[in-house]
């Protein structure tokens, strides 16, 4: 009798082990997808700031430069697409975030050509309102790298985290999968050629 009292603590012990191990680590693994579900929220924050500025920009821009109705309508036409292209976090994958990126970069593109074709405008470069906007942009854009960035540091800790034995194991039983990162838009890692 003594002996089956035994058996059954140490069975006991073994299976409260067990479920603290894999608790432990299901919770762990829960934890950092919510902190990288919280910093691309910081990132959509960022790029939402920036499509807000955008409108100022235009209509500052309008009053001064007529002739650039082409450039303006590409840069409403980019925040557009870039504003509607939204992305379910529990669906984050490769594809969406290149799908992401390919509509901020047309905004990018839009807002640099913007930028360039302003250059023939002293009377506009001089003016308070669009130097303001012009400085907010910047800063903007700013924040955007500073929370991408935070985002891939989070991403790699957690498919680090993920891969690592004996987590493997949880996360495959429970369905946890890598999350892809935020990575360079193809071509920026060629320097730009500038001719005079």
């Amino acid at each position: 009798m003594k002996k089956s009292y035994i058996v059954i603590g140490v069975i006991i012990v073994i299976v409260l082990a067990a479920f603290f191990w894999f608790k432990g680590h299901y919770n762990q693994m829960v934890g950092r997808g919510e902190a990288i579900s919280a910093q691309w929220s910081n990132v959509e924050n960022q790029y939402q700031r920036r499509a807000d500025l955008i409108p100022n920009l235009v209509n500052t821009v309008k009053g001064y430069a007529e002739h650039e109705q082409s450039t303006l309508q590409q840069v409403v036409e980019a925040r557009a697409k870039a504003t509607q292209t939204r992305i379910d976090f529990d669906n984050l994958d490769e594809q969406t975030i290149q799908r992401f990126n390919a509509a901020q970069g047309e905004l990018s593109s839009a807002l640099s050509r913007l930028m360039v074709s302003v250059e023939k405008y002293p009377d506009l470069k001089a003016n308070e309102n669009f130097r303001d906007l012009q400085a907010q942009l910047e800063g903007t854009e700013n924040r955007i790298a500073v929370e991408r960035r935070k985002f891939n540091e989070e991403v790699k800790s957690y498919n680090a985290y993920i891969r690592y034995f004996p987590q493997n194991i949880v996360a495959n039983m429970f369905g946890f999968t890598p999350k892809p990162y935020f990575e360079a838009a193809e071509g920026t890692e060629q320097a730009p050629k500038v001719e005079f």
